[in-house]
């Protein structure tokens, strides 16, 4: 396929010129979170994919992998308002969203004025998100997808930068509630923190039990971030992998004629579009960080895990017999 830029030789040069400048300032802020977050580089990188890809992050793993630690540092790192919302069980839509209240003016009239609630804010940290009941993750679907927020009959905008970074416990554990399918599917990407070796643990344990302490300070503007967002949707995708990404994403379907065996066995059911749109988007921002004017399809493949595997659902058989969504996965990429 034929593009401008392809065409164009000046275009394509000033193009280059803006993936170095990209580059180079996503180094910055990957290099401001590595200094207090001891490894775990390949999270690190895809969270910041799908942040510049304009997508919400789950992050999902046991308790004291540095979750919580991770979020609030990105939002440190960037030029950004930032808000925190522990989830608990008792945690009520309106504790997300706001509320009207009764104020008293000065010359002694009553009115109702809505107060904002934390989310209306650039960077939101919803820690421990499935901790919460359904009633109140619900409060979170539009605020995600439409960048909006109605409360009290009024419909509030949320400009400019609004990400959802959620932290999320694995659901063996005590006091947790699965996520609704359709809050899932709003989630850009599902990344697993998996825990430390020992030689990253004792880099943990030095950092936190002296008396240097990391001083984290922004090295991007929100505003930046999401001109590289804009910059990376310009990168262009062949007929052919956009092809080889949609056959990817109808292949997780159990009813579809090509798809593996395992898929038909286990799965109940499989990606939305929403999920090839998705895998497009981080595809083209993977492009540009290995330095490609153009998606391939390894692009693909390197973050096809991360985007899909919490939209594949297993059925009855899956779950018995511990199939892991990277599994099936995985040999839908390599089959």
């Amino acid at each position: 396929m034929k593009t401008d830029v392809h065409a164009n030789p000046e275009a394509q040069d000033a193009l280059r010129e803006e993936f170095i400048l990209f580059r180079t300032d996503f180094e910055k802020i990957r290099t401001m979170i590595a200094k207090t977050i001891v490894g775990q580089n390949e999270i690190v990188i895809n969270v910041l994919i799908a942040c510049v890809a304009g997508g919400h992050v789950l992050l999902e793993g046991v308790p004291g992998l540095g979750k919580t630690l991770l979020v609030r540092t990105l939002a440190d790192s960037l030029n950004a308002k930032f808000s925190r919302i522990q989830f608990t069980p008792d945690l009520m839509p309106a504790d997300l969203t706001g509320t009207n209240m009764m104020t008293l003016g000065d010359d002694g009239s009553r009115r109702f004025e809505f107060r904002k609630g934390p989310l209306f804010g650039n960077i939101i940290l919803a820690d421990e998100i499935n901790r919460a009941t359904p009633k109140t993750q619900s409060a979170l679907l539009e605020a995600m997808q439409e960048h909006a927020i109605t409360a009290g009959g009024q419909t509030h905008s949320l400009e400019g930068l609004f990400f959802v970074l959620a932290t999320q416990n694995p659901l063996e554990m005590e006091g947790t509630w699965p996520l609704p399918e359709a809050q899932l599917d709003r989630f850009f990407c599902k990344i697993l923190v998996p825990v430390p070796t020992a030689s990253e643990i004792q880099e943990i344990v030095r950092r936190t039990t002296g008396n240097e302490t990391a001083v984290v300070s922004p090295v991007l503007s929100a505003n930046r971030l999401l001109e590289m967002g804009r910059l990376a949707r310009r990168v262009p995708v062949a007929d052919e992998i956009l092809a080889q990404t949609v056959d990817l994403v109808c292949r997780t379907h159990p009813a579809t004629a090509t798809t593996t065996d395992a898929v038909r066995r286990y799965v109940r059911y499989g990606a939305s579009p929403r999920g090839a749109q998705y895998l497009l988007l981080a595809a083209k921002v993977h492009a540009i960080l290995n330095q490609r004017l153009h998606v391939a399809y390894d692009d693909i493949k390197s973050i096809a895990p991360m985007v899909l595997r919490h939209r594949i659902l297993l059925n009855f058989e899956g779950q018995a017999e511990g199939i892991h969504p990277d599994e099936i996965i995985g040999e839908l990429l390599h089959g």
